[in-house]
């Protein structure tokens, strides 16, 4: 049987990459919002957290309610849901950036978290933060130097003018996120996390997206994919988690998931349209 090249069939060995096992994240908010933006003061509120529930009557936000799943290398997995549902919360739990409530996640390698907020520094040029972010991700100068220009050219940024010698503040949030996605593309990830990015660009670029997410499953990685773009979903993942309210409410393989989800939301715009009829 010829291989489907544009959506690989699911692994067959079964390697576990990202384990949730009943995962519940809770948010707290301060009504007083006393000491906002000081790292003192916030440090100060986890390590008194029962006492300034009590004091101040903080309010709490039940963001991820009981989530189980299991990932595999090699796959490529999209998380759905209408706004508020927990998506990119959970990504951020994946990638260690944030506590769990109760519950655990389990990971095989070092989750990448690649967002279109992702941290850059807008005073430096393009050019610098290419070599800022390829050493936050583990990259030598050298491989670095090495894949340089691969990286301009796929984010397409030089397209219309120079921009790569240009503070990245002085981008537009569609050019700022292709450039982070090009840089966390250069290299290969355990387990690469990505959210909303490939909403971002022109639809070649996101069929370059799409094709080096399927080299990263290729070479044992496991992607997951937030987006809203149901059609970027269908053409990149196998499979699809989808939340509502912070709960799992369906796992399965993409077509079948997509369409419950289609239904539930009523959005018909983006589902794939028939083939044509050949007369035989």
């Amino acid at each position: 049987m010829a291989e489907n090249l544009e959506n690989p069939a699911p692994p067959t060995d079964l390697i576990p990459t990202v384990v949730a096992d009943n995962v519940d994240i809770v948010y707290r908010v301060n009504g007083t919002g006393a000491g906002r933006g000081s790292a003192t003061a916030a440090l100060n509120r986890i390590l008194r957290r029962e006492k300034t529930e009590r004091a101040s009557g903080v309010r709490k936000v039940h963001a991820v309610k009981k989530v189980s799943f299991v990932a595999y290398r090699g796959e490529a997995i999209g998380l759905i849901g209408t706004n508020g549902s927990g998506k990119s919360t959970l990504l951020k739990a994946v990638a260690g950036l944030l506590p769990v409530e109760s519950g655990a996640i389990y990971t095989d390698g070092q989750p990448s978290l690649l967002g279109v907020n992702a941290a850059l520094m807008g005073d430096l040029t393009g050019e610098r933060n290419v070599y800022l972010g390829g050493l936050a991700m583990g990259m030598s100068r050298e491989q670095i130097k090495e894949r340089y220009q691969e990286i301009v050219d796929f984010s397409g940024i030089n397209e219309k003018g120079d921009f790569i010698t240009l503070p990245m503040r002085t981008y537009s949030s569609g050019m700022g996120a292709r450039l982070r996605f090009s840089i966390a593309a250069a290299k290969d990830h355990d387990v690469l996390l990505i959210d909303e990015a490939l909403a971002t660009g022109d639809r070649s670029f996101q069929r370059r997206s799409e094709a080096r997410i399927r080299e990263l499953r290729k070479h044992a990685g496991t992607v997951f994919l937030v987006s809203h773009n149901n059609k970027s979903i269908r053409d990149t993942c196998d499979r699809v988690l989808w939340l509502e309210r912070g709960e799992l409410r369906m796992d399965g393989p993409t077509e079948d998931v997509l369409k419950e989800y289609e239904a539930f939301t009523g959005d018909k715009t983006t589902k794939p349209k028939p083939k044509p009829k050949v007369a035989v």
